[in-house]
Parts: C-alpha cells; sequence; structure tokens
C-alpha cells in the first residue's frame, strides 16, 4: 500500500513539473537544393493544441518570427524570411492592431546564395508563442551547416521533379533541469541564481480537489430534492422491506446499494478522463470552441429545467435492469437496483452531472472528474442508504410538490448564468467584442432579477401548478436575488464587483467606466537592482516574469493590478520587479551557457531573465509571479494567469506573513 502511494505522489508530481515547463512547438531545420547557387533554409514546426506561433514583420505588438545570422561565411541572404501554410490574422485589441499567427503548422523560408566554393552557415530563427493563458519567452531554433557548395544536377534543372534535401536537423527548445552558475554574465550575486525549488502547490491542488468534491457533494443533495429522485425513494423502501430478515444483513446490503451508486457514477468520472487524458482537459479549458459547445449544452440543460422538455433515456433500458434485479438475488440484484436509479433519475441528475463535469473539465484536472463523480455519488447514495437500512424515515420525509419544480428552475437559472460565463471565453480569445463586461453583467441583472420575479410568484413555467405560491423560504431566497441584482448594477458604470471579478469579462472590455484606474508600474526591470533595493529596505520581493508582446500579462494588469488592494500592497508591502523575456537590449557581450547538455548564447537582455526564470524556477511561460525574500527564497507557491482579485490578494498576504525582516 505504501509502494503504491509512493507512485501515486510521484505520478503527481511529474504532472505538476510538466505543467511548470511548457514545450508546445516543435521545431526541425533543413537545407534545400534549388538546383543552382540558391538554396532554402526551411524551418518547419507543428504546434500543440491550443497554442500558436506569430508570423513575421509584426512591429510593436507580439514577438514575430526573424531570421538571425551568427555567421555566414560563402554565402548571403536573399530578401527576407517568407511564412508559408495558412496563416490566420485577427485585430488585437490589447495592441491596437492586427496580428497573424499560425496554428498546428508553421513553416518559415530564407532563400540563400552561394558565393564561394565553401560556405559555413550559423543562423536561428527566433520566434514568438501564445496560447490563450500565457506566453512563452522568445524562443530559437538553431541551424548550423558548413560545405561545398552543391553541385547543379543537370537533371532536376531540366525536369523540377524532387527536391535534394540536404541534411535535417531537429531542433527543440529545451530548458535547464540544472544548471552550473551563470558567472559569466554581469552578476554581482551569484548566489541569486542557484536554481531554488518553490514551494509545492500539494495544499492548494489538494484544496482545489476538495472544493471539486465538496461541489459534487451538494449537487448530489440537491439532485435527491428534484422530482425525478425523490419519488424513487419509496420504492427503495419497498425493495429492502422485502428482503430483510435480520438487523446484520439490512445493514450489510443497505451499505452495498450505497456503494453500488458511488461505483456507478465513479466509474463515469474515470471513463471522461480516460476518454480525454490531462491533456485534453487542459485544452478545453482554453480553446474557445469547447466553451461555446460547453454554454450550448448548460443552456439545453436549462431549458429542461424550464421545462421545455425532458432529457430521458430509452424507457426499455430502465425496464430490462428492473426486472432483472427482481429475478436475480444477492449482491448482483442490489447493484442492478442502483443501476435502475441511476437511469430513472437521469432526467434530473443528468443536467446536473453534465454541468459540474463541464465546470470541472473546465479547469484542465486531470483527477477532476473523478473526485467529482466521488461527491456526487455520496451526495446522493448516502440518503439513499439511510432509507434502505430504515425505512420508518420515509414517515418524516415531505411529500412531493411544487417545492421541487422550484428546485429545477433555480437550477435552470444558475446553469443560464454559467452559460453565459463560458460563451464569455470564447467571446474573449476571437475578440468578437459581444461580451463586454457591460453587456455581461445587464443579461446577469435581467437573469437574476428574473430568478427574484420567480422565487416571489410573479412568474410561472409550463410545469408548475397554477396555484403556484410564494413561501417562507422562497420569499428569502427571492430577496437575496433581488439583492444580488442591484449589487451588480454599479458595474454597469465600472465599479469593480469583486464578488463577482472572476466570472466577469476584465475591465478592460467595459466602454463606460466612471472612475479611471491606473495600472501599477514596476520600479525595477533588473533582477539583481531590484534584490539590492529589497535588501536595503528590509521587504519582500515579487517578480513579474513578463514580456512586451505578452497578451495576458496586459489581461492580468488591467484586471488584477488596477484594484486598489492588490495596488497597495505592490506598491508599499512589495518591492516590484518586472522581468521582460523579450527585451531585445543586446548584453554587453555574448554569454555561452549550457542547458539539458546542449549550449545556447545569451545575446539580449531578455535571453537572461528568460534563462534565469527556466534555471531557477523551472518554468518558461508568461505571466509568472514568485514571492521571494531579499536573499532570493521563496514565500509562496508561484502563480500565473488567473484574473481572480480575491486569490490574488489571498497569496500576496500569505507571503507577508511568511516574511520575516
Amino acid at each position: 500500500m505504501r509502494r503504491i502511494y509512493s507512485l501515486f505522489i510521484l505520478w503527481l508530481s511529474v504532472l505538476t513539473i510538466s505543467a511548470q515547463m511548457a514545450d508546445p512547438v516543435h521545431f526541425t531545420s533543413q537545407l534545400k537544393e534549388l538546383g543552382s547557387d540558391e538554396a532554402e533554409i526551411i524551418f518547419s514546426a507543428k504546434i500543440d493544441a491550443g497554442w500558436h506561433v506569430y508570423s513575421t514583420d509584426l512591429s510593436g505588438g507580439p514577438i514575430p518570427a526573424t531570421f538571425n545570422k551568427v555567421k555566414m561565411e560563402g554565402v548571403e541572404t536573399v530578401g527576407k524570411l517568407k511564412p508559408r501554410g495558412n496563416e490566420q490574422k485577427t485585430f488585437d485589441k490589447l495592441f491596437g492592431m492586427d496580428v497573424r499567427y499560425f496554428e498546428h503548422t508553421a513553416t518559415f523560408v530564407q532563400k540563400v546564395k552561394f558565393t564561394k566554393e565553401k560556405y559555413v552557415i550559423d543562423c536561428y530563427l527566433e520566434y514568438g508563442v501564445c496560447n490563450d493563458e500565457m506566453c512563452m519567452p522568445p524562443s530559437e531554433v538553431a541551424f548550423k551547416k558548413e560545405g561545398k557548395r552543391p553541385t547543379p544536377d543537370p537533371s532536376l534543372l531540366m525536369e523540377g521533379k524532387e527536391d535534394n534535401v540536404k541534411t535535417d536537423t531537429v531542433a527543440r527548445v529545451v530548458l535547464a533541469e540544472n544548471t552550473d552558475s551563470i558567472n559569466n554574465t554581469a552578476c554581482t550575486d551569484s548566489t541569486l541564481w542557484v536554481p531554488t525549488p518553490l514551494p509545492q502547490q500539494g495544499a492548494e491542488e489538494g484544496g482545489s480537489l476538495l472544493a471539486i468534491f465538496i461541489a459534487g457533494l451538494l449537487g448530489g443533495f440537491i439532485a435527491l430534492l428534484t422530482p425525478c429522485v425523490w419519488p424513487i425513494i419509496p420504492m427503495t423502501v419497498s425493495f429492502f422491506l422485502k428482503r430483510n430478515k435480520g438487523r446484520a444483513k439490512a445493514i450489510r446490503e443497505a451499505l452495498t446499494y450505497g456503494l453500488s451508486i458511488i461505483i456507478i457514477y465513479v466509474a463515469l468520472g474515470l471513463l471522461i478522463t480516460l476518454l480525454f487524458g490531462a491533456n485534453a482537459l487542459n485544452a478545453m479549458s482554453t480553446n474557445a470552441w469547447f466553451n461555446i459547445f460547453f454554454a450550448l449544452l448548460l443552456i439545453i440543460f436549462a431549458a429542461s429545467f424550464f421545462g421545455a422538455f425532458e432529457l430521458t433515456l430509452p424507457s426499455s433500458w430502465s425496464n430490462k435492469i428492473d426486472q432483472k434485479s427482481d429475478r436475480t438475488t444477492g449482491i448482483l440484484s442490489i447493484f442492478l437496483m442502483a443501476f435502475t436509479l441511476v437511469l430513472v433519475s437521469f432526467s434530473c441528475t443528468g443536467p446536473i452531472i453534465g454541468f459540474l463535469l463541464v465546470a470541472i473539465s473546465t479547469q484542465g484536472n486531470i483527477l477532476g472528474p473523478t473526485f467529482g463523480m466521488l461527491g456526487f455519488s455520496i451526495g446522493l447514495a448516502i440518503p439513499f442508504a439511510l432509507f434502505a437500512l430504515f425505512p420508518s424515515l420515509l414517515k418524516s420525509t415531505p411529500k412531493s410538490g411544487s417545492w421541487m419544480n422550484t428546485i429545477k428552475v433555480v437550477l435552470g437559472f444558475i446553469e443560464l448564468a454559467f452559460a453565459l460565463k463560458f460563451l464569455s471565453v470564447a467571446d474573449l480569445a476571437y475578440g468578437w467584442r459581444l461580451l463586454d463586461r457591460e453587456v455581461f453583467l445587464a443579461i446577469w441583472i435581467a437573469l437574476f432579477g428574473l430568478l427574484g420575479a420567480y422565487l416571489m410568484g410573479w412568474l410561472r413555467f409550463p410545469h408548475d401548478e397554477p396555484e403556484h405560491r410564494t413561501n417562507v423560504p422562497q420569499f428569502f431566497l427571492g430577496l437575496l436575488s433581488f439583492a444580488f441584482t442591484i449589487y451588480m448594477i454599479p458595474g454597469l458604470w465600472g465599479a469593480p464587483l469583486k464578488a463577482i471579478s472572476a466570472f466577469t469579462p476584465p475591465m478592460y472590455t467595459q466602454d463606460y467606466k466612471i472612475i479611471q484606474t491606473t495600472v501599477v508600474e514596476a520600479p525595477f526591470k533588473d533582477y539583481e537592482q531590484g534584490m539590492a533595493f529589497a535588501k536595503e529596505q528590509h521587504k519582500p520581493v515579487i517578480i513579474d516574469f513578463t514580456g512586451f508582446g505578452c497578451v495576458n500579462c496586459r489581461k492580468m494588469e488591467a484586471a488584477v493590478w488596477t484594484d486598489e488592494e492588490v495596488a497597495r500592497r505592490l506598491t508599499q508591502d512589495y518591492v516590484l520587479i518586472s522581468l521582460y523575456v523579450d527585451d531585445k537590449t543586446p548584453l554587453a557581450q555574448p554569454v555561452e551557457v549550457e542547458i539539458n547538455g546542449q549550449k545556447r548564447t545569451l545575446r539580449t537582455v531578455g535571453d537572461k531573465w528568460s534563462y534565469l526564470q527556466a534555471t531557477k524556477f523551472g518554468a518558461n511561460t508568461q505571466p509568472f509571479y514568485v514571492l521571494l525574500d531579499p536573499q532570493g527564497t521563496p514565500l509562496a507557491p508561484s502563480r500565473s494567469y488567473d484574473e481572480d482579485i480575491q486569490e490574488y490578494i489571498n497569496w500576496l498576504d500569505a507571503g507577508l506573513t511568511k516574511y520575516k525582516p
């Protein structure tokens, strides 16, 4: 058992490390002769799903693809670097310009001409790569080759049937697992560059899984109160009354029944994980079309809860399972009874499970679906196991009635609200600007206002009884709904609405704001200067690994750093150091370092900060935030792109609590 536990912990560690060190683009480079004195240096890329590589000739925006010469003897370039492939173009509102990029595959070609019998080519392609949540530092693909000028093949010149490919070298962006030092750079304190393991995210991941489990548990309890599940309770009691002949057997069979329900739903969660896997779940969280699909799915679920139709499985399935449970005996009959419960109650549990799985899947947590279904099944199984064990409890339960339809309608409104959140993700990704912050809030205000009207009895749906009235619990819930509606109204004019900032679109999408906020600017853009100042002032440090072309860095600054409480901590409690990994300022002299056994030349200030992030903190994506004491010791786990303002404040406060001057 201990061995299995150790392997499980090791597996989680591998997942965590791989999440920090992204490697989404895989390049090959080759020299292709053209049958004369000319040739092409071809850089071909395969790009992981959800990522994109920017094209050439982008000025003042994201990092473009560029061809760079280190040493070119006996050969000279002809023209500019040319992109090939399915280039996409869109207007980026943050940069205020059209940007061009490639997804899935990309090819860049530099034409060259041989001028001498012998030639030496030492060059590299520099490019920028981002997804919807983060960007990587400027990355390079090196190409080196030397030899004699190729002799033209007359047959190729005449027929032009084949490509004469001379070499094929694979160049991938590989980051360091460890490093000797970087003393050759202009470092005044080499100890600040020593690799430092960041505090593990174990507690945070555990908290996330616990939150998923609790959400599933609440979903199970809510499902119990729906009109598709509650009426099954008498059938359960009748089934076990016919079987119970002794106290010990009754306990054993009740536990078996509850465990069977849990096994069925957990198997569903495991199936989701096996079908999609960790990578696909992560891709879902950033893929716009997946978010559109999830939104439409939740709208269908909401319509079902409003009474437009019922989502039901074929009745023959439940009838066959029910018949088999009557004919069989022992544990199998109890399991079949549990399966009957799952099938019969699907019209109500289906939308709840679907909503739960959609929300979990877009978090990209590989264990999420399993933990969510575990919580849901336990929430549903405990009451049924108790009724199976103590049939007399049925006498004290409330009768079915209109209150169950009320629960379904309330769930429908909640699912519509979350559907809008998923549509907002797609809207931001494609820059449609259909769901700007004020539009999003206007729809939420209407939704929760209508929910309040329904709870007060002013609005009815098809499956509500004609004498639908407001009882005391509904009155207080309606009051809360109206209060929440009023709370959101100032957001139409730019109020921050911190309670729901994690759900609404970023503040920069707001067209009209009464209060204009400014983004905090870092006083230091040099690592060692900032650390030296922190030592003098006896203050902790926040390092912001960012980039001029990092879209999500700007989103974090606009949505999170503009918050009054966040800004106060960044300017008063911490020394803020922003390190731009795409800063093209040349170093005093290039520095050659070894990364995973391969040599790489640091030529710019951005290369230096990218190397620092990779070797010291084991990460290579931006935005990336680290809290340190003045000696370079981490104070908390790192953070990346997440617009939850309160979580960011909690993270900053945790670092202050741990820091000891």
